[in-house]
């Protein structure tokens, strides 16, 4: 399938998508648009087991929403705008395999928002992340107000919605906002060992995973222990279940088929 504004590069089991409109990467339509179909692809792609997420260049993954579109639109036309992000980072953010957002300088607003639908942030030593849509007169759109908050709690959400500051890596770190920071001319090379690392994990218990911690997230903890044991069982069904306990049994490592 032909991308325009983003890249998408397939190899040794990881996929690799690439924000294209450099410098700032700004998050546009067709974006979102592209993003959905490459989630769609990469989902029905049983050779690609994790998923990385970068933006060109070395200023910007991305930073933030492209104002030069929203800023005619009414609010009638702003809604399926804002269901177009939606829906990208859904899909993102429930893709069968892990996704790392590998954050190559600035993410704010909808660029922060991409980072947080993501299973693993890491950021260069470089990079700088903020919501300041409170600067604009509006709010985040496409899910920091959600996914911030139970990522680093609603307090510390709060403070950064609505002071709209931008903070660096190490202040994100810190917040347990992004997993770890590196330096910069080394964040793909990091990147790319955690995602062979991850994609060497077998495939269906890393979907039920998370499945189960992503949907538990949203439900009573009695039914999130439900959720878990369903997903267990159906992990315990697969061929790498045999195959896993039988390798650890036999004190060898085991050869997974993602089945």
């Amino acid at each position: 399938m032909a991308y325009e504004v983003i890249l998408l590069n397939k190899e040794s089991g990881v996929a690799t998508i690439t924000l294209n409109r450099p410098p700032m990467n700004p998050l546009n339509s067709q974006v979102f648009r592209e993003l959905i179909q490459a989630a769609d692809e990469l989902q029905a792609d049983a050779s690609v087991k994790a998923v990385i997420i970068t933006g060109a260049g070395d200023k910007a993954f991305a930073a933030g929403a492209d104002i030069t579109e929203m800023v005619n639109l009414t609010p009638i036309e702003a809604l399926p705008f804002c269901q177009a992000s939606r829906i990208a980072f859904e899909k993102l953010e429930n893709l069968g395999k892990p996704v790392i957002a590998a954050i190559n300088g600035l993410a704010l607003g909808g660029g922060c928002e991409l980072a947080l639908s993501c299973d693993f942030r890491i950021a260069a030593d470089t990079a700088k992340f903020g919501q300041p849509e409170i600067n604009l007169g509006i709010i985040p759109g496409a899910g920091g107000t959600q996914r911030l908050s139970r990522l680093i709690g609603a307090a510390k959400a709060k403070e950064l919605i609505f002071l709209g500051d931008i903070f660096d890596a190490a202040t994100a770190e810190s917040l347990g906002l992004v997993n770890k920071v590196v330096p910069a001319d080394s964040l793909m090379e990091e990147a790319g060992k955690l995602a062979k690392k991850l994609a060497s994990k077998p495939a269906v218990a890393m979907k039920m995973a998370k499945a189960a911690i992503n949907t538990g997230l949203n439900l009573d903890i009695t039914s999130a222990l439900t959720l878990e044991i369903q997903n267990f069982i159906i992990a315990f069904a697969s061929d790498d279940r045999k195959e896993g306990m039988a390798a650890f049994v036999e004190k060898r490592k085991p050869n997974f088929t993602d089945k």
